[in-house]
């Protein structure tokens, strides 16, 4: 059981207080303490935007004798001053000093961990490279090591669409006012100042194109020994930060535990498709050993704990996976490196010879989106739509089932038609029925073959060596399968088009396959009953959904992804909250580098009388030359306009 504290300020050295809310264990079942704590510290609002999902964890951290602690950062939800940008130096500067705050307590123990998923996994890692003396272990939920080649941003050095939905919802998130209950009267001064002082962070992300020391800055790959304290690390197969895992395990040299589960963007004890692992007791676990002192056995799990699905399905009902976990040291003496060339006759195995790959730049849209949070909406769907605009190499039919593990590498000798252009690589499996399922998926900005921070054009006609790796993945292909490489020079809407279209001859391909032998079933503790997140009364059903449509004149593809939360009314203190996103990305086969997306985000928080809505609408355009967007910002209470703000951005592609 747990005491909630709704509200406690904490100030920063510069006066700067942050709201906090607290899970406090109760004496008649912890005892009086000292207690350790949990810190998730994060800018997506304590009281009602992840309120549900609070729930869902803390009380039960709290009834296991820890304090849970959730902080709203710098500039977000009730606390005071600006948000400048994510994992900012300010940011994490702040997370120090409330660790440090927590750890002077006369309550605590002087241990504090922290966690979260995606920005608290992430911050949770950077946190943790600074070394706050009372920061002894870390739980992070799909995150990354590298912010730039493997984020939201640049995956692989190709600009992602998903970094212009995320620089739109952020300025959604930030524009929201802070709750008057917390705030008091002064809230629409405080509200007019934050909207004041936002920043157009997509003009930020936008202007970096290569990894320089902006990206760097956060990036934990870049020193993995400043991590000295224990992390378990956590991700899913179908999420997009499926990769990080797998890297601390294999680089941290302190105690690291690693889990992917078949999972999207979701806490594994609440996640999908099922199975779910049970979080919390794993959790209670690595807290009580970690910062108590506990021998609960940690140090017994499997370095590397990671879900193979057996061949499900790219369509029908998505919410549950046949498959096994398994358990292994990391890197696995239980993988070895298959090495299959591929021929010039689209076989494995074959004769040596050229392929010719230039794929319409509409190609790709099956490909689902970086950041899922459904099963179904966000999946990728069937490939042979995008493997038919791909050039493809095909394996033998299956007699015996083949588990892979790890990540799949590509070497190949490529003459470009032009200097700049993307390559992407995605590993199929084929089912007897013709049925393909996207296993996993590579990206590679061609100019940056040799490296993120230096790019370095093609030659028209040179020939240039390529090496990619693709995602990590997890999976095993049942007897009766068989596996297909499709390589392509587009994937939109998921990766905004090249400069122009790019055609490559290819030749010497080699496909390296991380073939899994002899591993130890190892399934993680499963929850009991159904998934813990309360029922928070709806007043609307949320929704989600994509789809696409091709223009039969004119040949041009319009990709269009919608969700809606529905107001959800926040039991306790009534707070009424609805969220809602659309993106509008189309492309033109005439003019590929007109490729363009409107998005739109709203939010509406209500209680009673009070009433305050949000919208911010970017039109974005990648042309040949410039990536240009058009933003605006509007903001009401009551019924009349509050405040607005316009940016329009223009910004050079960076082409080396």
């Amino acid at each position: 059981m747990a005491n909630i504290e709704e509200t406690r300020w904490i100030a920063l050295p510069d006066g700067t207080r942050l709201a906090a809310r607290i899970w406090w264990p109760e004496a008649e079942t912890a005892g009086d303490g000292p207690y350790p704590a949990v810190l998730e510290y994060l800018p997506y609002r304590r009281r009602d935007g992840t309120a549900e999902r609070d729930e869902a964890t803390y009380p039960a951290f709290a009834a296991a004798g820890i304090v849970g602690i959730r902080v709203d950062s710098r500039g977000q939800g009730d606390s005071e001053g600006f948000f400048d940008d994510e994992y900012s130096p300010q940011e994490l500067a702040d997370c120090c000093d409330v660790i440090a705050w927590i750890a002077a307590q006369d309550w605590s123990n002087g241990a504090v961990g922290m966690m979260g998923i995606s920005w608290g996994g992430f911050n949770g890692l950077q946190v943790a490279a600074m070394r706050p003396p009372a920061l002894k272990a870390v739980i992070s939920i799909a995150s990354s090591a590298d912010r730039y080649a493997d984020d939201i941003h640049f995956k692989g050095g190709c600009l992602l669409g998903a970094k212009i939905a995320w620089a739109g919802t952020m300025l959604s998130y930030t524009s929201r006012p802070p709750d008057p209950e917390s705030a008091g009267p002064g809230w629409r001064e405080i509200w007019r100042r934050r909207l004041e002082a936002m920043p157009a962070i997509l003009d930020t992300w936008l202007s970096r194109q290569r990894r320089d020391e902006y990206w760097r800055h956060g990036s934990i790959c870049e020193d993995w020994g400043a991590i000295q304290c224990p992390v378990f690390a956590i991700s899913g197969w179908a999420d997009g930060y499926r990769n990080t895992p797998a890297a601390l395990a294999r680089h941290l040299k302190a105690p690291v535990k690693a889990m992917t589960g078949p999972w999207v963007h979701l806490y594994p004890h609440f996640a999908a498709p099922e199975p779910r692992a049970d979080f919390l007791s794993m959790a209670i676990d690595w807290w009580r050993q970690w910062l108590v002192g506990e021998a609960r056995g940690v140090e017994t799990w499997p370095a590397y704990r990671a879900w193979l699905a057996e061949s499900p399905r790219p369509d029908g009902d998505r919410s549950v996976e046949a498959g096994r976990w398994v358990g292994t040291d990391w890197p696995s003496k239980r993988v070895e490196n298959v090495v299959l060339m591929l021929g010039a006759d689209g076989r494995f195995g074959s004769a040596k010879g050229p392929r010719r790959i230039a794929s319409p730049e509409s190609c790709g849209i099956m490909g689902g989106a970086f950041f899922t949070q459904s099963t179904q909406s966000d999946q990728p769907g069937d490939q042979r739509r995008d493997d038919a605009l791909s050039t493809c190499w095909e394996g033998e039919v299956l007699t015996e089932p083949l588990d892979l593990l790890g990540r799949a590498e590509l070497h190949l000798t490529a003459t470009p038609d032009r200097s700049h252009g993307h390559l992407i690589a995605r590993l199929v499996d084929l089912h007897p029925d013709g049925a393909a399922r996207l296993i996993a998926l590579g990206t590679l900005n061609l100019a940056q073959r040799g490296g993120h921070a230096t790019p370095e054009p093609m030659m028209p006609g040179e020939p240039v060596a390529i090496h990619m790796k693709l995602d990590e993945m997890g999976y095993r292909l049942l007897p009766g399968h068989w596996l297909r490489l499709a390589l392509s020079t587009a994937y939109w809407p998921m990766i905004q088009p090249a400069p122009a279209p790019l055609s490559l001859l290819v030749e010497d391909v080699r496909l390296v396959l991380p073939r899994l032998t002899g591993a130890v079933e190892a399934p993680p503790p499963a929850p009991n009953g159904p998934a813990p997140l309360p029922s928070f009364p709806r007043e609307t059903p949320a929704s989600a959904g994509r789809r696409a449509v091709l223009d039969l004149d004119s040949g041009a593809t319009t990709y269009i992804r919608e969700s809606d939360t529905g107001r959800v009314v926040h039991p306790g203190h009534g707070m009424i909250k609805n969220e809602t996103a659309r993106e509008t990305w189309r492309i033109d086969p005439g003019n590929p580098a007109g490729a363009s997306g409107h998005l739109v985000f709203t939010t509406l928080r209500e209680r009673g009388a009070w009433k305050a809505e949000t919208q911010v609408e970017i039109r974005f355009t990648a042309h040949a030359e410039s990536y240009r967007a058009e933003i605006d910002l509007s903001a009401e209470t009551g019924g009349e306009t509050f405040a607005t703000r316009r940016w329009s951005l223009s910004i050079p592609r960076d082409l080396g």
